[in-house]
């Protein structure tokens, strides 16, 4: 007996059936059970509104044994909360049947018992596992119901951050209030061209799966957006269109993409408003056909709109906002343009200020003002309709502030001259009189008679606002008309993808007439919902073969008719919009009547008879009946309307209401798109004669249930697509969660209703073999079968009873839902019992280990411990004898010790007696002798300053004489300067250069002299303060003898006292004052003196600290510099990297803006030739894909001729000048030419810099030199490119527009276009000249370079001297410091003198070949004119004499030669035959006297000689006319296999050089050109013809590097030459410089390389994912997981899969043919690394976007394959290629999968470890780890924030992906051949017998 709950009470009877219905009011459907029983038809399912309230567990049969398995202890299930809607809790005890409550413990510790229903015995819902949580695809949980689909989507969104997620065939998007880096090109790129689920879930995913459908399925497609306001519906729609418009391009050069994408900002302004939920809530729904061509390339798009919300326009609610165009008008009131319209702030309209919010953080209207009429400027609307547009919309504003007056009851008048309405009717145009009345009156009409009737107040307030909204939905309608012209194709359409963003579920606490069309829309398109999932379940069924069961779901037709069907609620609305006198009220109890108690989803609120309730599918809804009827009816009085336009001066406004005259229809209710589908006409309404049109005759509901039905019938022609967007809190918080909002949004949007379907049958599906991957553990050996779907069915046999409980398929098992959980559960459980057996094998072990290594250690610390006592007795028994040794010696000691001190006590008593009378004597001598001293150093000291003084006066003097004299000398050099005046302006840049370096040496000199001045000042300071000192001493001195001198006085004094014996006593008193004051003041000056002291001291400290910081200073200055030059050099090499990359970059894009050209000329050509059927065009050898840097051969202007002279007939009516269009090309060639020869003279010089730079080791490597070159190459080309684009813009516009006859007149457009070509080639003559600055920046360079060893000898040379002074102050060496500043001057100078003789020989040298460049570029521009001028028919027939010549002379000379040769036979026969008979006549008589030798010398010698071989010189000559099929047979036909396969590596390449050898010996430069000219074309066209073919583009980029590398061998230059034997030295080149052609071929092995990286690149793409991520290298380290319905690309090596051996086996022959080509070892080594770098990015950026990849065993897969690959390196000795550092960051990536992610200790161990991963990589890697088996753990959230915190300061990009399309720069390093050309034979398969050897 199997149970199925089902929700309230039945509806229906519903059939006995074996299984029992209990029902139950729990909160929230469960699907959880383990077995699913289906659901027959007939069997009554509950409503999702019902669903909503009280959600139910779904319980399905499940057997006892199976709940006793998973409702075990320690299993976690889902309760009901109040607050979170589900809490999690574990049990803490079995459950056993007939338990009535459930010992759960919360995640919070809290013990609770869960009683469960004493009816149903319901069980909570289990949880899935932890390696479940945080799926891509809700459908691959093991359980599906309510709770965990909640989780999931919790988890992915705050922890993981990810805001997308598949349920089933839905994605489900959770806005994050923030912006995400998540929507780059780069994302664009990596989600193009993969499967829907082999990535991770994204908008651009689905947008993919639309448009790979619409190509494969030939089938139209829809992507249907939908969800609450504020869910970023808009933003989902609006990169789905950025998708399509990036990945498909435009098929014309109209740019529609640009303009499908221009089309949001407009409407965004006139159709979005903030709301209390939304910022930018979309107020209108909008369905955007976006159609294409048959290559699927965007053609145009359609834009169809649907029901506007119009009442915003007059009113708004607290908190919310108009529309923004009227904010933005108020924000750009100050404009010029806009002072007609007189605004003002928002705050003084009525119609803006009722929300009281004008302002939205972080929106800048007056900046949206821009963006919106940028917009309209694109999509083709003139500035003069903007205005218009601007001008009605600012009247709607002034007309919302229009008050009135009232007279009484029944009239109202406006206020005489209302300046509201003054500048309204200004605006508008119209009679303001006219305005005014009929704002206030009426127009009645009867059968007979008219009647004009006032208004109240109140009724012209809502005429007013009628007419308000009236007007801005005409105008809505009138923009998107047009936005939809301007997006309309111009071809035919052969597929569109519509892209639905309409309004989601709605429920307010007030609902109106808005609210219940939406959710009216929103019933019909969940009914299509439903129906398209029921119909994909019942599609994958059939395929599968699985018997099928009908699955009933909710139909919400019943609610549908409710609405639509006849006697519905919108058929009731209009008929009461028909009655006279209907109102709200009487509708309202029409309703009443008929449906209530009649049908189940209708019902009637309790307290109100103005409302109706509507059980939708998501919820009941309140609709409150007032203002239904207005809203429907939608009145505008029609004398108004006409008021409007009659407006003659105002024409936009009359154009708003041109389809009034048919219908007054309100326009926001029909399909906005104008256009409508060519599949779907939709006829118009007729209109009854003579009719009266006052008001509008179709209704609000009437219309938009009409645009909804067509919009249905559009989708079910369409495969859809479903994107339901969630709104995860409602005060849009970033990332924050609210579980309330989520479910209601859920239960709303259908996706638990997919969940619901999706477990009502078999949800669990799995493949065969990854089933068997995935329970392999499950199987005995004995069980496993060869075959794996008989295994898996004998397995499931076993461990399922329940056959029901799965289905085999064809190739899918299909389980029920839970069952994937038990199989789950069984397997952990026997993983879990392997472990426990492992571990107790291992534990054992490492104990009795342990025991054994813990005896042993027990043992040996025995042996140590016993013998550490022994020898600690014996050392007691030492000691104790040592002691007493020790107390004798002791003993001893002290008291000879005592007698030491008394003895040594007498002694220093004496001698500190006899010291102390002595040292008295001595002091007194001291003083005299200091004394004596003191004199003398001053003495002395005012002697040296006087001579100080003297001898600067001296030096003085000297300085000046000499600056004299070196002025006179100065002038001198400036006369002889003036002879070299036309030097100086020739080369006024170097000059200039000059004078900058002689004004840096200058400047350092200032600074140098400023430190020395700087140092002298402190010195000078140092000596006043010294004086300073010194003469306060003095002055104490002098103090002190006035003060002897007294004391002198007072002695006086005593003996006049003597003698005047009365004045004794006062004598005395004033001696022993005297005393006293020159007692204190001695005291003083000593005080004094020693302060003096300190402060000389601390002087000389601090002065010795200032030497050690300029010291310092000087060191570390002297460091820095030699760093910062090591950077610099550094930075360089960077630089030269980047402007090399962006070189090639330019001449890539180059190449496809020439191929671009030719396809322009061969349509040029096609139309020319149309116009005369049946007339074949003769094929020309001029290639398509001539490059920019090749020159016109003789042939091709041969063979352009008659191509001309064959068009002529047909050339009147095209619209171009061919003639004038070839002088173009010729002017361009000889330009290009001009600039070639600079180019190769600036690489000469270049290359010979480097080589003088080499010699010398000192100086630190040039860069700036190339950099600078390669800057002004690449500035030259980005000119070149954009001026041919620029002219095939103009070309093509002059070849489409017209093909009328006239266009070629001297006045039509396309002769103007060609006379401006004219002009700018003749202007680029000037840009060439410019091109010497090339040239003086080597020069410049080179200088700068010399500058940094300058700047470091200066800065040792000032260090040296500050020492020197130092020295000086200290030892008064004035003249040795002098002496070495002059030495520093002279050396100073005569470097200066050297680098300037240098420069200056330098710069004649240039001067000399600049000139000889000039000269030599004329003589080829005058030998072009020439041979250009001769006809082509007398250049054919010269040539062809000149053969006919010279083949009959070759068949006279060998003529002749045969003749002699046959004399010289016929003369050798004769003499044979003589010498014979001689000898037989001689053999009998005399043989014996003849010997030998005499033998050997007769005659018969010359026979038995062979012949001499012909001494070859390495050269080939061929025919002039032989020149094509030279090139046919040896380019063009020539197959890589086969033929080629078998020639020498390089063949092709040696024939053409000796061709051009030969051209050279006989100085016929036209060969030579026209040789080269054809072979690069040649090779141009081979590639551009079998471009895809890897082995043609090796074998190409092969020869061409081989044949650069041969003119560069045998041009005769010495760099070149190093490596050549003598007689390859013989075989240079002699009389032409074939420079500019390395150049082109250069550039051309360029153009090769990339494209063999991009057949590279195509090749191994497919392979890389599948190779290195999904396959499993190492066989069961993965494991699989479960999947959902998006089903990935499955990791086990099926057929057709790619392996890594698959990856490696094309190495190997990517390598092997180009080892067989003969490439060049270092540009292999290239190829390799920039095939690695693809490998890397493409697998790192897959594991980035790949959720399931990311774990601790596909860690280990990655290096293991990683490693294989470095293994593949070393087997080929490519390790030292740099391709295994290209794979650091998918190395980093993999042991960032392995390492351990807890603590911050591994947090620091990350951050050191990843440094080649962006810190944007790192946390994306974190955030995706998932384990795949339970005994992995998942990263903690703190545990990434640390991480980011950690890693804050790292400056890297913000980039997520890397850039898979990056190409490495690539050169070509010279590369000689040893093989001797002499030696090289033609090999007959080639087809070459008409070239002969010389």
């Amino acid at each position: 007996m199997t149970s199925v709950v089902l929700l309230g009470k039945p509806e229906r009877e519903i059939p006995k059936l074996p299984y029992e219905i209990v029902y139950t009011n729990t909160r929230d459907m469960e699907i959880c059970s383990m077995e699913i029983e289906p659901i027959l038809p007939g069997k009554k399912i509950p409503t999702a509104s019902e669903s909503a309230e009280n959600l139910c567990c779904w319980r399905y049969g499940m057997e006892i044994d199976v709940l006793e398995y998973m409702y075990v202890k320690y299993a976690r299930v889902w309760i009901p909360d109040p607050e979170e809607v589900w809490k999690s809790a574990e049990l803490l005890k079995d459950y056993k049947p007939g338990d009535k409550v459930l010992q759960l413990r919360l995640e919070e510790g809290k013990d609770l018992e869960y009683s469960l229903d004493p009816k149903t015995k319901e069980l909570p819902p289990l949880r899935n596992p932890d390696i479940l949580v945080g799926e891509n695809d809700l459908t691959a949980l093991s359980y599906l119901h309510e709770p965990a689909v909640l989780h999931n989507l919790k988890v992915r969104f705050i922890d993981s951050k990810l805001i997308y997620t598949y349920c089933g065939i839905v994605l489900v998007a959770i806005n994050p209030y923030e912006q995400l880096p998540i929507y780059g090109e780069d994302i664009i790129n990596a989600y193009s061209g993969q499967n829907m689920g082999d990535m991770d879930p994204h908008i651009f995913a689905v947008a993919e799966e639309a448009y790979k459908q619409m190509a494969r399925d030939e089938r139209n497609q829809s992507i249907i957006v939908s969800g609450e306001s504020g869910a970023g519906k808009t933003v989902s729609a609006k990169y789905a269109m950025r998708y399509f418009a990036t990945v498909s391009g435009s098929a014309s050069e109209a740019n529609v993409e640009e303009k499908v994408l221009a089309s949001n900002p407009i409407m965004e302004s006139i159709g979005n408003a903030k709301t209390t939920r939304n910022d930018n809530s979309s107020r209108f729904g909008k369905y955007i056909e976006i159609g294409f061509d048959k290559r699927y390339r965007i053609i145009g798009a359609n834009m169809r709109t649907y029901l506007l919300e119009k009442s915003r326009v007059v009113f708004q609610a607290e908190e919310e906002r108009n529309y923004h165009i009227f904010y933005q008008l108020c924000a750009s009131a100050a404009l010029p343009e806009f002072k007609t319209l007189r605004l003002g702030s928002a705050n003084y309209f009525h119609y803006t200020k009722q929300g009281g919010s004008p302002v939205i953080d972080g929106v800048d209207d007056a900046k949206e003002m821009v963006n919106t009429r940028q917009a309209c400027t694109l999509l083709g609307i003139s500035d003069s309709y903007q205005m218009g547009i601007f001008r009605i919309l600012a009247g709607i504003l002034h007309l919302g502030n229009v008050e009135f007056a009232s007279r009484d009851s029944d009239s109202c008048t406006v206020p005489p001259k209302h300046e509201p309405l003054i500048i309204f009717c200004d605006l508008m145009g119209v009679e303001y009189e006219e305005m005014a009345h009929w704002l206030c009156h009426r127009k009645l009409a009867t059968a007979t008679e008219t009647y004009i009737k006032p208004i109240s107040k109140l009724h012209a307030i809502n005429a007013r606002d009628a007419l308000a909204k009236h007007i801005y939905a005409n105008l809505f309608n009138w923009i998107v008309d047009h936005v939809n012209k301007a997006l309309h194709a111009t071809v035919k359409q052969h597929s569109f993808i519509g892209v639905l963003d309409i309004y989601g579920f709605e429920t307010f606490e007030i609902n109106s007439f808005e609210q219940f069309c939406i959710n009216y829309a929103n019933e019909k398109l969940q009914q299509q919902f439903n129906m398209h999932v029921f119909k994909l379940e019942q599609e994958e069924y059939m395929k599968e073969q699985i018997p099928w069961t009908l699955i009933d779901f909710y139909d919400n037709q019943p609610c549908i008719n409710l609405i639509e069907a006849k006697m519905g609620i919108l058929d009731l609305l209009d008929e009461e919009c028909k009655m006279p006198k209907g109102s709200d009220d009487s509708w309202a109890q029409k309703l009443y009547n008929t449906h209530l108690n009649k049908c189940t989803l209708f019902e009637k609120p309790r307290l109100s008879n103005k409302a109706f309730i509507i059980k939708h599918f998501a919820d009941k809804v309140e609709y409150q009946c007032e203002g239904f009827l207005e809203k429907n009816k939608d009145t505008v009085y029609e004398e108004q309307i006409k008021v409007l336009k009659s407006s003659k001066k105002f024409k936009l406004l009359p154009e708003l209401f041109q389809d009034e005259e048919k219908v007054l229809s309100p326009t926001s209710a029909t399909p906005s798109g104008r256009v409508p589908l060519s599949r779907m006409p939709i006829k118009p309404a007729k209109a009854r004669p003579g009719q009266a049109s006052k008001e509008h005759k179709k209704t609000v509901g009437h219309q938009f249930r009409n645009s909804l039905h067509l919009l249905m019938e559009t989708l079910n022609a369409t495969t859809p697509h479903y994107v339901r967007c969630i709104k995860p809190n409602d005060f849009k918080f970033p990332f924050t969660f609210d579980e309330k909002r989520a479910v209601q949004q859920l239960r709303a949007c259908g996706v638990l209703e997919t969940i619901r379907i999706s477990a009502a049958g078999f949800p669990s599906r799995w493949t065969y073999q990854e089933f068997f991957s995935r329970y392999r553990v499950l199987m005995k050996q004995r069980d496993v079968l060869g075959d794996r779907k008989q295994t898996c069915k004998n397995v499931l046999e076993k461990l399922i009873q329940d056959k029901d409980k799965y289905q085999f398929g064809k190739t899918k098992i299909f389980f029920r839902a839970g069952q994937v959980a038990y199989l789950e559960k069984i397997r952990a459980d026997k993983l879990r019992a392997a472990c426990i057996r492992i571990q107790k094998t291992i534990r054992g072990w490492l104990m009795r280990k342990k025991y054994v290594r813990m005896r042993k250690a027990a043992i040996t610390i025995q042996r140590h411990v016993r013998g550490y006592q022994a020898r600690c007795y014996a050392k007691f028994l030492r000691r104790t004898r040592a002691a007493i040794t020790i107390q004798k010696f002791q003993r001893m000691y002290v008291v000879r010790k005592r007698y030491q001190c008394m003895r040594d006590a007498t002694i220093a008593l004496q001698a500190l007696l006899r010291g102390y009378m002595v040292r008295n004597k001595y002091q007194m001598m001291l003083r005299e002798h200091k004394s004596v001293v003191i004199q003398k150093h001053v003495r002395g000291w005012l002697a040296r300053r006087r001579y100080g003084r003297t001898l600067r006066a001296i030096v003085y003097l000297q300085c000046c004489y000499r600056r004299m004299m070196a002025k006179r000398e100065l002038k001198k050099l400036k006369i002889e300067a003036r002879s070299v005046e036309r030097y100086k302006k020739l080369h006024i840049g170097l000059e200039n250069k000059i004078m900058q370096l002689q004004r840096k040496i200058d400047e350092q000199n200032k600074e140098y002299k400023s430190l020395l001045e700087k140092m002298s000042s402190l010195e000078i300071t140092y000596s006043t303060e010294t004086e300073k000192l010194r003469s306060d001493v003095e002055r104490l001195r002098m103090s002190e003898e006035e003060a002897k001198n007294a004391t002198n006085r007072v002695i006086s004094l005593q003996e006049e006292i003597a003698k005047l014996r009365r004045e004794l006593h006062q004598t005395q008193s004033e001696k022993k004052s005297i005393e006293e004051w020159a007692d204190k003041y001695k005291h003083e000056t000593e005080q004094l003196v020693s302060e003096l002291k300190e402060q000389n001291s601390l002087l000389k400290t601090e002065k010795e600290e200032l030497n050690r910081r300029i010291h310092d200073q000087a060191r570390e200055i002297t460091e820095s510099m030699e760093k910062k030059l090591v950077e610099e050099t550094k930075q360089l090499e960077l630089d030269l990297n980047d402007e090399r990359l962006r070189y090639q970059n330019l001449l890539n894009e180059f190449s496809r803006l020439e191929e671009r050209y030719d396809d322009l000329k061969d349509e040029m050509n096609l139309m020319v030739s149309i116009p005369k059927p049946g007339h074949k065009r003769t094929d020309s050898t001029h290639s398509s894909n001539e490059s920019e840097y090749t020159f016109s051969s003789e042939i091709t202007e041969a063979e352009d001729l008659p191509l001309r002279m064959e068009q002529e007939p047909s050339e009147k009516k095209a619209p171009l000048d061919m003639s004038l269009f070839l002088k173009l090309q010729k002017r361009v060639s000889e330009l290009e030419q001009e600039k070639q020869s600079l180019q190769d003279e600036l690489d000469r010089k270049e290359e010979q810099a480097l080589r003088a730079k080499a010699k010398e080791e000192e100086r630190p490597p040039i860069r700036g030199a190339e950099l600078e070159y390669e800057s002004l190459k690449r500035q030259e080309l980005e000119s070149e490119n954009k001026k041919l684009k620029n002219e095939l813009n103009e070309l093509q516009k002059a070849l489409t527009e017209t093909r009328a006859p006239e266009v070629t007149a001297p006045g039509a457009p396309a002769y103007r276009v060609l006379l401006d070509q004219l002009t700018s080639v003749s202007e680029e003559l000037e840009v060439r000249k410019e091109e010497v600055l090339i040239l003086r920046s080597q020069l410049v360079s080179q200088k700068e370079a010399i500058q940094p060893k300058e700047d470091k000898n200066t800065m040792t040379d000032a260090t040296i001297l500050l020492e020197d002074v130092q020295k000086m102050k200290d030892k008064g060496e004035i003249a040795q410091a002098y002496i070495g500043l002059k030495e520093t001057n002279r050396l100073l100078e005569s470097q200066l003198q050297s680098q300037k003789k240098s420069h200056e020989n330098e710069l004649e040298s240039l001067r000399g070949e600049i000139q000889g460049l000039k000269e030599e570029n004329n003589r080829q521009q005058q030998l072009l004119a020439q041979n250009l001028q001769l006809p082509p028919e007398a250049r054919i027939e010269a040539s062809l004499q000149h053969e006919i010549t010279r083949l009959t002379n070759e068949n006279l000379d060998l003529m002749e030669q045969l003749e002699k040769q046959d004399k010289t036979v016929r003369k050798l026969k004769k003499q044979l035959k003589v010498f014979a008979k001689k000898i037989g006549e001689l053999e009998v008589g005399q043989m014996e006297n003849i010997s030998p030798g005499q033998i050997i010398d007769e005659p018969i010698r010359p026979v038995n000689i062979p012949r001499k071989e012909k001494d070859f010189q390495g050269m080939l000559e061929y025919k002039k006319e032989d020149e094509q099929k030279l090139v046919k047979n040896l380019i063009l036909e020539l197959k890589p296999r086969g033929v080629a396969v078998n020639l020498i590596p390089g063949l092709p390449a040696y024939i053409l050089f000796m061709c051009v050898r030969h051209a050279d010996y006989l100085n016929d430069d036209q060969k030579v050109r026209s040789l080269l000219t054809s072979t690069i074309n040649g090779i141009k066209k081979v590639l551009k013809k079998r471009g895809d073919d890897f082995e043609t583009v090796s074998f190409w980029l092969s020869n061409t590097c081989r044949f650069l590398h041969c003119l560069k061998q045998y041009s005769g230059e010495e760099g070149f030459m190093k490596h050549n034997t003598p007689r390859q030295n013989e075989h240079c080149l002699t009389n032409f410089d074939l420079a500019e052609y390395r150049q082109v071929l250069s550039d051309l092995a360029i153009q090769i390389y990339q494209q063999l990286v991009r057949v590279l690149e195509n090749i191994l793409q497919p392979m890389i994912v599948s190779g290195m991520l999904e396959h499993e290298t190492i066989q069961g380290v993965s494991g699989v997981k479960p999947t959902g319905l998006r089903k990935r690309t499955s990791s086990i090596a099926d057929e057709g899969t790619y392996t890594l051996d698959s990856i490696i086996r094309q190495l190997n022959s990517f390598h092997s043919v180009m080892c067989q080509h003969g490439m060049d070892p270092e540009l292999i080594k290239q190829v390799v690394k920039q095939m690695f770098y693809i490998i890397g990015a493409v697998t790192l950026n897959n594991l980035l976007l790949r959720k399931d990849m990311c774990s601790w065993s596909k860690g280990m897969q990655i290096r293991y394959n990683v490693s294989q690959l470095e293994e593949w390196l070393r087997d080929k000795n490519l390790m030292n290629s740099g391709a295994k550092e290209t794979l650091e960051p998918l190395i980093q990536a993999a042991q960032l999968l392995q390492v351990k992610k807890k603590t911050d200790e591994d947090a620091e161990a990350i951050c050191s470890m990843c440094n080649a991963l962006t810190t944007a990589q790192i946390v994306k890697v974190l955030n995706l780890y998932t384990p795949v088996n339970e005994f992995e753990e998942r990263v903690l959230v703190s545990f990434i924030r640390t991480i980011q915190v950690r890693l804050r300061d790292r400056k890297d990009s913000p980039q997520l992906l890397m850039d898979a399309k990056h190409i490495f720069p690539v050169t070509f390093p010279f590369n000689p051949s040893s093989l001797a050309l002499e030696t090289i034979q033609i090999p007959a398969s080639l087809g070459l017998g008409f070239i002969s050897r010389v």
